[in-house]
């Protein structure tokens, strides 16, 4: 028997940074808004307090932060010509679980994306022509211009630690140059810089370049956000990246939101509650609602008059796909736009090994680091290179962290005795320069159901199709010749290079940084959402997140994907709710 609960105004399916970020700005508007978060709760000073041990086996290699892939994974393949399988374990990427999400144990890097990254379609076709075929990449129905004062809140809630390179037209010394005009000053000054990110500034300014401190969520100094919440200066303890921090120095919406949300008399927060279905009226043009499961196996009707998908990328497509909202993609027609765009991140690196330079990479935290943007988007000339798009190049000292950091020269016996020595021997005298690369939409990656394999819940699992494509093999290589000239300005004993090569895997770790699916633009032909995130299918419907990216640019996608939600929460408050109906006109 399926109980039905009484209504709500506000629904939403997932409780990390889009759905905290929701709950506060619609309570704030006095709505009813109820959290169904399938995880438990967690908070810093319960959970990830100083005094709790950043176990590196606990938390990176038993996966304690991360999805469990026993109750709801998904299939993959390279290619059509193949039979997808389940993940049995996570390994390129790792969405999170329980309150708070993936936001708990990011890195912290902060970023904008270019003007250029919002038409990519126009912008690269005015300048070199034509696009391959099947190269899906399409504008985003948004300039830069409209999302830059969501940018500035979202920056201002988080603390974000930096040195803004263009202030209302007029370029910054210091900061990035190609950044799109800004407002104002990030709200903290940049994280003090150890040994290696200098070094790689200088050998980068030496070579012509522009290095600027990483735009970090990691605070550089005590900080009180627009909310009232204060959040700690950060003690470089390098347990950002795949950890939580206990220090109160990282914003997460533990740190940033919760404290003030969860005090609010109508504000709900509903854990250990599984959304298996968005629910639909009589005539299929509204949601009406959500239907989830609790741990005991009740299932429950959850009636609400807005209902907002804020789960992780590959959720939020599975719940419309499962629900049957919107046409799916067909890549043999290119017609449907749910599951279309998947994209992805290409990353490589080099090392360097040193006999006269200590590094001490204990130091650390998750976005501390100089870069150079130098090689992003369309900051140069592609003309005759064979590909767009483009990345950063990074030196930062994230972690140093003893099961995951052990590098090594080239020709080093891969266990033994001679193992363990080169990594005595290279620990605190070894670096790396790397590069985070774009992936462009293309044909033949997507996302629909399985037609094989099912969750514990019956539903068709989602089955992932991706590779990467020529286009991101020439531009990472590209990007990785810029790294090595880099590294040998840094005059380094030796180097080892690490190209990304050959097909995609699913296997080791790179990146979360998975986008598209539920795709955003201006007209319905070609996307699931308009430009406020509203489902141009049930305008009742607003699907947040990284899957609203037709293409995934080369920069990390929180910044975007908190100032994506702001805009969204702005229309809802300020529009849809004195006239409910279409945002945007099809």
């Amino acid at each position: 028997m399926v109980k039905k609960l009484p209504p709500v105004d506000v629904v939403l399916v997932g409780f990390g940074w889009t759905g905290a970020i929701m709950a506060q700005e619609l309570t704030d508007e006095g709505l009813n808004v109820l959290a169904l978060e399938r995880g438990v709760w967690r908070d810093t000073s319960t959970d990830f307090s100083v005094t709790n041990a950043q176990d590196e086996v606990r938390y990176r290699w038993r996966s304690e932060l991360f999805e469990e892939l026993s109750r709801n994974s998904l299939t993959f393949r390279n290619d059509r010509s193949q039979t997808a399988l389940p993940m049995r374990k996570l390994g390129s990427f790792l969405p999170g679980t329980n309150v708070g999400g993936s936001g708990v144990h990011w890195n912290g890097l902060c970023w904008r994306f270019l003007p250029s990254d919002f038409n990519a379609r126009s912008h690269n076709e005015d300048r070199y022509g034509p696009l391959p075929e099947n190269m899906t990449v399409q504008d985003w129905g948004i300039t830069y211009d409209e999302l830059e004062p969501h940018y500035d809140k979202f920056e201002y809630l988080c603390g974000i630690s930096g040195k803004a390179g263009n202030l209302n037209g007029e370029i910054q010394p210091g900061g990035n140059p190609f950044e799109g005009p800004r407002s104002r000053d990030y709200p903290n000054p940049p994280m003090e810089m150890v040994y290696g990110p200098t070094l790689f500034a200088d050998a980068a300014a030496n070579l012509g370049y522009h290095p600027f401190p990483t735009p970090s969520a990691n605070m550089s100094q005590a900080y009180t956000n627009p909310l009232g919440v204060g959040l700690a200066p950060c003690t470089y303890c390098g347990f950002c990246e795949k950890f939580a921090c206990g220090n109160y120095s990282k914003a997460t919406a533990q740190t940033t939101i919760l404290p003030v949300l969860m005090q609010k008399p109508n504000f709900t927060l509903r854990t250990e509650s599984m959304v298996l279905r968005v629910l639909k009226s009589r005539d299929g043009q509204h949601a009406r609602g959500v239907e989830y499961v609790d741990t005991n196996g009740d299932v429950y009707e959850q009636p609400a008059d807005i209902v907002v998908l804020s789960a992780y990328v590959n959720h939020n497509v599975h719940l419309m796909l499962v629900s049957d909202i919107g046409e799916p993609y067909d890549p043999d027609t290119g017609q449907g736009a749910v599951g279309k765009n998947y994209a992805y991140q290409i990353t490589s690196g080099v090392n360097l090994f040193y006999d006269d330079k200590v590094f001490n990479p204990f130091v650390g935290a998750g976005a501390l680091g100089m870069i150079i943007d130098d090689f992003n988007g369309d900051n140069f000339d592609h003309t005759g290179l064979g590909f767009i798009g483009g990345g950063f190049l990074v030196q930062s000292q994230t972690n140093g962290r003893p099961i995951e950091t052990h590098p090594t020269p080239e020709g080093t016996p891969r266990w033994g005795a001679g193992w363990k020595k080169a990594v005595r021997e290279n620990y605190l005298s070894s670096i790396s320069v790397g590069t985070h690369g774009a992936v462009m939409s293309h044909r033949g990656n997507y996302l629909d159901l399985d037609p094989t394999y099912r969750d514990v819940y019956g539903r068709p699992m989602l089955r992932m199709t991706f590779d990467f494509t020529d286009n991101e093999h020439r531009m990472s290589n590209y990007l990785t010749d810029r790294a090595v000239e880099i590294a040998k300005e840094m005059n380094p004993r030796e180097m080892k290079v690490n190209r990304r090569t050959g097909h995609y895997s699913i296997v080791p770790y790179q990146t979360t940084h998975n986008t598209g699916g539920t795709i955003m633009g201006s007209n319905p032909r070609n996307s699931v959402v308009n430009k406020y995130l509203q489902s141009w299918d049930m305008p009742n419907l607003f699907v947040l997140g990284a899957g609203a990216f037709p293409q995934n640019p080369g920069y990390n996608p929180t910044g975007t994907v908190g100032a994506l939600a702001y805009q969204a929460a702005q229309a809802i408050r300020e529009q849809y709710l004195r006239a409910p109906g279409p945002l945007v006109q099809a």
